[in-house]
């Protein structure tokens, strides 16, 4: 068969027993495939900063308040402040467009360990 226009498309089929698997490429052009880009969702940052959270309350805690020795208000100030990069990086990365619900139930989550740290400082 010819190569060009005229090509017979089951030429570039493979053939498995019985079975004839066309390749995908073969009769799609390029600029017609499926995009399939990794597009994260709202879980994805939420579950970021949650980490993030869970992580960086008590190491700060016990740097600021264990091996520095720093005044308990000190401590509260500097889980504040990594509680607010912890949701400035959340709302950079796209969570800024989600909707009001999962800007909610990460500042909710963030507020709740904050508020442990405080706790746990001020007690």
């Amino acid at each position: 068969m010819p190569e060009g226009p005229n090509k017979d498309p089951r030429e570039d089929d493979i053939v498995y027993d019985d079975r004839r698997i066309s390749r995908p490429d073969a009769s799609v052009p390029d600029w017609a495939s499926v995009d399939a880009t990794y597009r994260p969702v709202p879980i994805v940052w939420f579950a970021g900063a949650l980490l993030l959270q869970i992580i960086a309350q008590p190491v700060l805690f016990a740097i600021v308040r264990g091996v520095l020795g720093l005044s308990p208000l000190i401590v509260v100030a500097v889980a504040l402040l990594a509680s607010g990069v912890i949701w400035h990086f959340a709302m950079e990365r796209g969570m800024a467009a989600a909707s009001f619900a999962w800007r909610l139930a990460t500042a909710l989550m963030l507020a709740f360990f904050f508020g442990i740290t405080a706790l746990t400082a001020l007690l």
